[in-house]
């Protein structure tokens, strides 16, 4: 009969033994990562000194199986996530952008709050406390300080550095009621009248206006694509010639940290790519743009700089920002665009198609965060409660 093994990382019966030198040495067997049991000793000047510098050296001693990762329980929190930031560089399954993200929000977000503390330090209630802190002054803060810590520890317990992840055991993170805004066709229109104004050049300081911005607003309007999607369109994915004008959502456009913006050659989700007839105002938007392009390979930006590189989602909206600034509208950001877009749909035809204009998979993604919702209730509840309570005199 085969003896009962101990768990790996116990340790067996403690002994003592006094040293001619007149100090005390403490050992006992431990069983180390691999199942082997082997003899750990410890030696001070006393029993009680020698019995805690030998516990000492077990609590250290790793219990999991060492390779090539340089990173234990002790090590600090900072050299977990340069540890991850390399590993995701390595892995390169995520798009730079997306990698860029996640170390920024950890950068700005967590590390202040965990750098200096070691793994072993850190646990569930610390995380559950850092997490309800930081939800207290921004949802948005914490479910992105949650997804990178969760990313970060998840990576820690695959390399058997700590035993489990302590984002798993933190209370739920609610999120605020949340009302998607939208424009009305009287903003849409003042909107318009301030963007052309300022093309105009009347009050413009700077670089003359080139009539780009007007354009990508009817774009947005006619097309339902983010902002990123609209700088990415070419000539080529322009139809405005045939029976019924199209275009077609087929890339983005990235700016990587560090790096010059490019256009990605697919946009944001799968069901993102898709061909959009598009209306009337939106088609002459981009007849005049094509007519003025210089660039008349099939792969040249509709929208571009001077240059002909891609003009940047951020600086659209700063300039954006600016003029409308000048007209006191404030609060319009491109994606208010796309949300108008889906709620003009939802109210003339359903969910379902303004879900498909959007490019979502799932039609309760539009509904949650794109449609304003609509307090009018059905006049014909009027007609009814008429027949049946109307008083008869």
């Amino acid at each position: 009969m085969s003896r009962a093994r101990k768990p790996i990382g116990t340790f067996g019966e403690m002994l003592f033994t006094k040293l001619p030198s007149g100090k005390v040495q403490a050992r006992c067997r431990f069983r180390d990562w691999d199942g082997q049991s082997r003899l750990v000793q410890a030696t001070a000047a006393n029993k009680t000194a020698a019995e805690r510098v030998l516990k000492t050296k077990l609590v250290g001693r790793d219990v999991f199986q060492p390779g090539t990762v340089e990173i234990t329980a002790d090590s600090s929190f900072a050299q977990l996530v340069a540890y991850w930031q390399a590993d995701m560089e390595l892995e390169n399954r995520l798009a730079r952008q997306t990698r860029d993200r996640y170390s920024y929000h950890m950068r700005q977000l967590v590390l202040p709050a965990f750098e200096h503390l070691t793994l072993r330090e850190i646990g569930v209630a610390r995380c559950d406390n850092f997490i309800k802190q930081l939800a207290k002054k921004s949802y948005n803060r914490a479910r992105q300080a949650k997804v990178v810590l969760r990313l970060v520890f998840g990576l820690a317990v695959r390399h058997e550095i700590i035993p489990r992840n302590p984002m798993d055991g933190i209370s739920r993170l609610h999120k605020p009621p949340h009302v998607p805004d939208a424009l009305t066709p009287c903003e849409v229109n003042a909107i318009r009248l301030a963007v052309r104004f300022w093309e105009t050049g009347i009050v413009s300081t700077g670089p003359k206006p080139d009539g780009q911005l007007s354009a990508i607003i009817e774009v947005m309007l006619g097309t339902s694509a983010r902002i990123g999607e609209a700088l990415a369109i070419r000539r080529r994915d322009v139809d405005v010639d045939g029976p019924s004008p199209s275009v077609r959502i087929s890339g983005t456009i990235v700016t990587p940290r560090g790096e010059s913006p490019y256009r990605q050659d697919h946009p944001k989700t799968a069901k993102s790519r898709r061909t959009v007839a598009i209306p009337s105002f939106t088609a002459e938007a981009l007849r005049f743009r094509l007519a003025v392009m210089e660039d008349d390979h099939p792969d040249a930006l509709v929208f571009a700089t001077r240059n002909g590189t891609p003009l940047t989602p951020n600086n659209v909206r700063r300039q954006l920002r600016h003029v409308l600034d000048m007209a006191g509208i404030e609060g319009v950001t491109p994606h208010m665009f796309r949300r108008t877009v889906a709620t003009a749909v939802n109210e003339t035809a359903n969910v379902e198609l303004a879900a498909e204009l959007l490019g979502h998979v799932d039609p309760r993604i539009t509904v949650q965060h794109y449609i304003r919702r609509n307090e009018m209730v059905n006049p014909i509840t009027a007609t009814i409660l008429e027949k049946a309570f109307r008083p008869d005199l």
